[in-house]
């Protein structure tokens, strides 16, 4: 079974994370193949990113973090490719999105989730700190105090909560739901003007500081890596 699936209709791609048994915990050959997913998707005006089986994404597979993974280039490759993206970027949240699950909605453009959804952010859980720039993002969303609280706790945020924080777009009853409400938005994008939708987004978007900050985090992230109460933790919530 393909952990990363595709599929095209007219002017959209949507990318599915297909590891369900796992609740589509990212693994770096998975990270591969999403950074050149995106960067194949030149001819796509809208991008959908999902998850399988009644999950986003669990967020990094615990068990790369012991094999030397600051050294492993494939989640910045990935990271890049999102950042590089034209298209319009639109999250289909169906349960946990809990770490990386969590900090691509940050650069996402839309973000739709249903009723059993939640985030987290848990880095500082297992001795790490946020990555993909959300220690940037997360404070200019939602302000420095509530992105400390979700980032210095790591406590699930429900899809209704992360919505009053204008994290989440829109919740939906179900995925039945979730599946009629994306089709709508995407129709009704793909009607807008090409060039202006894709400039209004790249305005929106501040990829320069963010990208700064990356830097800066993977930096962090890799020094407490190699800590050795990290590894414990890690070990810990991988038995």
């Amino acid at each position: 079974m393909d952990e990363i699936t595709t599929a095209v209709d007219v002017q959209t791609l949507t990318v599915t994370i297909n590891r369900p048994a796992k609740r589509n915990a990212l693994t770096t050959a998975m990270y591969r193949e999403l950074g050149t997913v995106l960067r194949q998707a030149e001819a796509a005006r809208v991008v959908v990113l999902a998850g399988a089986g009644g999950a986003f994404s669990a967020g990094n597979d615990l068990g790369d973090f012991l094999d030397d993974f600051k050294a492993n280039d494939a989640v910045r490759e990935f990271q890049e490719a999102v950042l590089d993206t034209k298209a319009v970027l639109v999250a289909a949240v169906d349960g946990p999105a809990v770490g990386i699950g969590a900090t691509v909605l940050l650069h996402c453009d839309l973000v739709y989730a249903t009723e059993r959804s939640y985030l987290q952010f848990p880095f500082v859980n297992i001795g790490l700190v946020p990555e993909f720039g959300s220690s940037l993002l997360l404070t200019q969303r939602i302000g420095r105090h509530r992105a400390a609280e979700l980032l210095l706790f790591g406590d699930r945020v429900p899809a209704g909560k992360a919505q009053e924080l204008g994290l989440v777009n829109e919740v939906l009853d179900d995925a039945e739901a979730l599946e009629a409400r994306l089709k709508d938005r995407v129709a009704a994008l793909l009607a807008k003007p090409e060039r202006s939708l894709e400039q209004t987004r790249k305005l929106v978007h501040d990829t320069i500081h963010a990208h700064d900050q990356m830097v800066r985090e993977s930096q962090v992230f890799g020094e407490l890596l190699d800590d050795p109460d990290t590894k414990a933790r890690i070990q810990a919530m991988r038995r």
